[in-house]
């Protein structure tokens, strides 16, 4: 939906369902069966994955580019053309890439004047999958902010380190937006400290998990050309990309995600005991959740 959209309906754009259909078949979203919740870093568990990055194409398309953005960025400068030289050949030969960037920019010339933006942002490393090829296709410079704060302007095949942004209103792109925690720990203070601006930041993905507030708290309008929530996942299941038990789950879930995935255990005393004979990665996160009594369980016969 096109931001500033007051109507309340079911049914998303075509646009919208276009990208949701891309989200799933490139498993950039993931929703697991129904006894199955996924482990988060975090150490709880929920019933749906975002690695939006995948909408590069596919997942072993997307986890190429990061290994080519970690050989690439030792060198600083030439970096963030590399990857752009990347993902316009990327553009050119995968339909589902070309289709989100194209309707990235017509999302952002929709929403944003463009004659007002003087810079388009993306941070290390998943923003760039798409800020690179949006500036390009926009024909704005590009900032490429790195985690330790470092900053590179390319345009024209050319790149040198960001410097004077003093007064230049900037217009951040991203893979996606939960808490804000990237924005606010690196890539606001980056363009801050250089004496300019981030007005605007369109996403992907909005995952509906306060990252919006955030981000306007601190004097940045929020566009996100998907957002996670029930009108979402209602058409996904119209759509058939998922079933009933799957549906249920998510809803639950995204009303209350503690309360719902601690029921969840209580039903299934079973799931935390198999996730801790599992591989290295669940059982550290199953050990997590134990450690920190996400759920409330210490003590409890189910984590025995």
């Amino acid at each position: 939906m096109k931001a500033g959209d007051d109507k309340e309906e079911i049914n998303l754009s075509t646009t919208d369902e276009k990208l949701l259909t891309g989200l799933f078949m490139t498993k950039a979203l993931r929703v697991c069966p129904e006894n199955k919740p996924f482990w988060y870093t975090s150490g709880t568990i929920g019933p749906y994955y975002i690695n939006t990055h995948f909408l590069y194409g596919s997942e072993e398309k997307a986890n190429g580019l990061l290994k080519m953005i970690d050989m690439f960025k030792r060198d600083v400068l030439g970096c963030p053309l590399k990857i752009l030289e990347m993902a316009r050949k990327n553009y050119d030969e995968d339909s589902i890439y070309r289709s989100l960037m194209d309707d990235m920019c017509s999302f952002i010339k929709d929403n944003i004047d463009m004659d007002e933006v003087d810079f388009i942002s993306g941070g290390e490393r998943r923003d760039w999958f798409f800020s690179l090829l949006a500036a390009d296709m926009l024909g704005k410079p590009h900032i490429s902010i790195y985690k330790d704060l470092g900053a590179v302007i390319s345009e024209a095949g050319r790149a040198k380190p960001a410097q004077n942004l003093k007064d230049k209103k900037v217009l951040h792109i991203a893979d996606l937006v939960t808490e804000a925690s990237s924005y606010e720990r690196a890539w606001i203070p980056a363009i801050k400290e250089r004496g300019g601006q981030i007005k605007w930041s369109v996403v992907v993905v909005d995952r509906n998990q306060g990252g919006k507030e955030v981000l306007a708290a601190n004097g940045i309008r929020c566009h996100a050309m998907i957002r996670i929530d029930n009108r979402l996942f209602d058409r996904a299941l119209e759509m058939g990309l998922i079933n009933e038990q799957q549906h249920t789950m998510i809803l639950d879930f995204i009303a209350n995600p503690r309360e719902s995935m601690r029921k969840f255990l209580e039903k299934n005393p079973d799931f935390l005991k198999d996730s801790l004979k599992g591989d290295d990665k669940t059982k550290e996160r199953a050990r997590l959740c134990i450690e920190k009594d996400i759920y409330g369980f210490q003590g409890s016969s189910k984590i025995s």
